[in-house]
């Protein structure tokens, strides 16, 4: 969904270094995978096409934040969602 973000903070030997994966455009998402010691960010299509990718080894990232994007509020207000006493 078009704002989901996801923030990889790396440890660059001396320093950390930050990076940012945003879904840019209406309909892409970013997906995170983990595995064989690398962490991979890709910023996918709806029809699952990969349009922007970052690689990382895993043994240097110190921090995986994933930001889903906000659901907009309802226009008249009236719906809350559904009730929790339900």
């Amino acid at each position: 969904m078009r704002g989901d973000r996801v923030e990889i903070v790396v440890d660059a030997g001396d320093t950390t270094r930050t990076y940012e994966i945003t879904a840019t455009r209406i309909g892409r998402r970013v997906e995170v995978t983990i595995g064989r010691g690398v962490v991979e960010v890709t910023e996918v299509t709806r029809s699952g096409t990969a349009v922007r990718t970052a690689r990382f080894m895993a043994s240097r990232v110190l921090a995986l934040v994933e930001h889903p994007a906000v659901d907009r509020l309802p226009r008249n207000g009236d719906d809350d969602g559904p009730d929790p006493a339900t």
